[in-house]
């Protein structure tokens, strides 16, 4: 059975959970949730991305909206603790979902790739 966030593990911006709202109004009913993951970034650390999930497992973590659900496995959970997922529309056209409060983790930055700047890659 999927555990229930809170709060202090995550949280949406009303601008996020408003976008959300319209975003779930426009796809296809068998779409349970949007799926929070954390893939390895190689030398920029760790990435976050969304997408629309069709399923929610007994190891995912739920948070409930009206209209809509937020899940998060449990591998991605604990680099997600207290981060605030906003929406940013700059009226430009360049609208995006940002996370803040990303936590500072070890394995990410220069160096940590095996990548180096003398060797023409790497950080810069």
């Amino acid at each position: 059975m999927s555990a229930v966030l809170n709060e202090m593990e995550l949280t949406l911006t009303a601008p996020a959970q408003a976008k959300m709202a319209d975003l779930f109004e426009q796809v296809d009913d068998n779409v349970q949730g949007v799926r929070v993951f954390a893939t390895p970034g190689g030398c920029s650390g760790i990435s976050f991305g969304m997408t629309f999930t069709d399923a929610i497992n007994d190891d995912d973590g739920v948070l409930a909206f009206d209209g809509f659900k937020v899940v998060v496995d449990d591998g991605t959970l604990p680099y997600l603790r207290g981060v605030e997922i906003d929406f940013v529309d700059q009226g430009d056209g360049n609208a995006t979902f940002v996370f803040n409060n990303l936590p500072q983790l070890g394995g990410g930055g220069c160096g940590s790739c095996g990548s180096s700047s003398a060797s023409g890659g790497g950080c810069s």
